[in-house]
């Protein structure tokens, strides 16, 4: 049986803020933006990723304290391309750090404005091999479109 990770809760104190800081400067899609009553819920995925952040007033987010989520990862097939990009979009970035010469092994960090903090790595493969093939990744959009 097959398990895919599809869904990580993000607990956030401002979420018209987060989705700016996740949409603007980490670029990540918007796929819904929901408000329902007394619930706001908030859908983002990184291009590419099979895995979606949710933000927003659910009871699962409001159990956690914003910014206590930490060293969630992303995965990227050029850190410094990677980095530079979210430099020049205002986020703070840490430096590259190369624990390992072997793909796999060079990172960086960054946190959003409530301090919950993600890890990049780098996997020069992934350029060449996505997880998610481009092809089925058009073909997701044009569902959604639809």
């Amino acid at each position: 049986m097959d398990w895919t990770l599809e869904v990580v809760i993000v607990p956030v104190s401002d979420l018209d803020r987060s989705i700016a800081f996740y949409r603007d400067q980490v670029g990540f899609d918007l796929d819904h933006d929901t408000r329902n009553g007394d619930m706001h819920i908030a859908q983002l995925t990184p291009r590419g990723s099979g895995c979606s952040i949710v933000i927003g007033s659910l009871p699962s987010q409001n159990a956690m304290a914003p910014g206590s989520l930490h060293g969630v990862q992303l995965v990227v097939a050029d850190a410094a391309a990677a980095r530079d990009e979210l430099i020049s979009r205002g986020v703070e970035a840490s430096e590259i750090t190369v624990f390992d010469e072997r793909d796999g092994g060079t990172f960086f960090g960054f946190a959003d404005p409530d301090g919950n903090t993600w890890a990049v790595q780098q996997i020069r493969a992934r350029g060449e091999q996505p997880l998610i093939p481009v092809e089925a990744r058009q073909r997701f959009g044009a569902e959604q479109e639809a």
